[in-house]
């Protein structure tokens, strides 16, 4: 009763200080209220003067981007060249458009031609210098975990990134399996896997197929190969980009012991599994003498753990007993996800693209087209510039209040009105989650939500061919406006649906952002 007397009193002693009436209580909670009113009305009213003032200073000012990450200086001049059949003497006798109306980038290695006061943002990847081992293609052995059931299916996966005469590695099989002529010149030898039914298995939601494909490093390492840097683990549904794989294994040294991947895309099963796993559907890739230690302790540690779920934790909780952690590399991806990759590999994170998985569960890449043939689509410009690939840049045009997101050998999305770099660096969420019950909070990574407003919606350009030059030595991709319906906008801001094909142009670069200096176009 004391205490209580003494709390009452400090509040009387408090509202008098306050300059407050103690009583009626009611009229100084008004009081209060009005208060917090005023301070929140004036706060909204800062908030907005202090955006409007940001987007003024992003459309007005003309300034170098320096990435934190990127050594390089970068810049994007604007100005859409909207032009009736050809846009540019440099492209005019190459051009394979029957649009009315091209707009053309061109992406150059030096600033000297950068339009004066114009300005915007260029992303591209940093990508790595080859390191003096001298790791290649050649050092790299692939094994390849494979269903029978599924064979007939996911073997036209592996034939569009493998390389008879440059590659090597094995297709891990439960059984054998037919194959044709054409299936022998353009696969990697298929093997079948050691028997694995005294291994204990006792996780009901799994299946044992796990003991076997958590093996596969272990029996490619016992098939004696020489000359070999990395062993790389990979799904019969995964599509690797060989030569960006090289540039990410030539940044580590192949004589320590490596385990390196990436997670899923869903934060739940990242908590499942571990944050500390790398995903073999997205890829990994193991160094020599960390194989080598594998092999010779990998049965006894499968024993011990006959309660996982998968082949992937397994292979996580013998490197956790060898004492290597994983090295995430964002490149590898697991694509824990359903419907449609665009809004991911719009927004691809600065890292070179090494891997695709789940094609069959998620939409084809490409609009009408088939799976495969999406991925053959893609794989034209990959040829041309792997190193390029789905690499993001953003530019503003100031005159027409677009904001414009270039997916190299992609998309290129144009927006009305200003996005931040932030924003737009965003995957937006076309595809849902694995758990299809979980909302955006369950993915592994931020996400924007799909725009409902009708004049946000951003038309998209899907690439429609690419090739190189051999006069200019440049790389000439279009992009084609999709064909649909663009929604009803009562803004003042020009449409992009004027434009009927984008037209990009730039010089093929192995090691981008190493020279010093690169400037897009516009």
């Amino acid at each position: 009763m004391i205490k209580k007397k003494q709390k009452d009193l400090d509040k009387v002693v408090w509202d008098q200080m306050a300059g407050r009436k103690v009583h009626p209580s009611v009229g100084m909670l008004s009081h209060i209220g009005g208060w917090a009113s005023k301070v929140f009305r004036s706060l909204v009213v800062l908030i907005c003067i202090s955006y409007f003032i940001y987007l003024m200073n992003l459309m007005l000012s003309n300034y170098p981007c320096w990435h934190p990450i990127i050594s390089c200086r970068t810049e994007c001049a604007q100005g859409v060249s909207s032009t009736s059949g050809s846009s540019s003497s440099s492209s005019s006798s190459t051009s394979t458009s029957t649009s009315n109306t091209v707009a053309v980038l061109a992406m150059e290695n030096t600033t000297k031609d950068v339009i004066a006061n114009e300005a915007g943002i260029h992303r591209q990847a940093l990508q790595a210098i080859p390191d003096s081992t001298g790791t290649d293609l050649k050092h790299i052995v692939f094994g390849i975990a494979a269903s029978a059931r599924l064979w007939d299916k996911r073997k036209e996966y592996i034939k569009l990134w493998w390389r008879p005469k440059e590659m090597r590695g094995f297709i891990w099989l439960e059984k054998p399996v037919k194959t044709g002529k054409s299936d022998n010149s353009s696969l990697p030898p298929w093997r079948i896997s050691a028997n694995t039914s005294h291994f204990k298995y006792n996780n009901k939601q799994g299946h044992r197929s796990a003991i076997r494909i958590s093996r596969i490093v272990s029996e490619t390492f016992r098939m004696g190969l020489p000359d070999v840097h990395w062993f790389v683990m990979g799904d019969d549904d995964t599509v690797f980009i060989a030569d960006n794989l090289v540039r990410v294994l030539s940044k580590y040294d192949h004589t320590k012991p490596y385990y390196i991947g990436s997670l899923s895309e869903s934060h739940l099963q990242n908590i499942f599994f571990s944050y500390s796993m790398a995903y073999g559907g997205g890829g990994f890739a193991i160094s020599y003498p960390l194989a080598k230690a594998l092999e010779s302790m990998q049965d006894k540690c499968i024993q011990r753990y006959p309660g996982l779920y998968g082949s992937d934790d397994r292979i996580q909780a013998c490197m956790s007993e060898l004492g290597v952690p994983l090295t995430k590399e964002p490149g590898f991806h697991q694509y824990d996800v359903y419907g449609n990759l665009f809004g991911l590999l719009a927004a691809h994170p600065l890292t070179p693209l090494v891997s695709l998985h789940h094609l069959d569960v998620v939409e084809p890449i490409f609009p009408n087209m088939t799976r495969v043939k999406a991925l053959q689509h893609l794989s034209k410009a990959a040829k041309l510039d792997s190193a390029g690939i789905m690499q993001q840049s953003i530019c503003y045009d100031k005159k027409r209040e677009w904001s414009i997101s270039v997916s190299w050998g992609y998309a290129v999305q144009i927006f009305r009105t200003i996005f931040s770099p932030r924003e737009l660096e965003m995957p937006s969420r076309t595809f849902l989650n694995w758990y299809r019950r979980a909302d955006f909070t369950a993915y592994a990574f931020n996400t924007r939500p799909v725009t409902r407003h009708p004049c946000q919606k951003p038309f998209i350009f899907y690439l429609k061919d690419v090739r190189y030059d051999n006069v200019s030595g440049q790389i000439i991709s279009n992009y084609a406006r999709q064909q649909v319906k663009p929604p009803g906008c009562r803004w003042r801001i020009p449409s992009p649906e004027i434009i009927d094909l984008i037209r990009v142009v730039k010089k093929p670069d192995t090691l981008l952002c190493h020279h010093g200096e690169t400037a897009a176009e516009w």
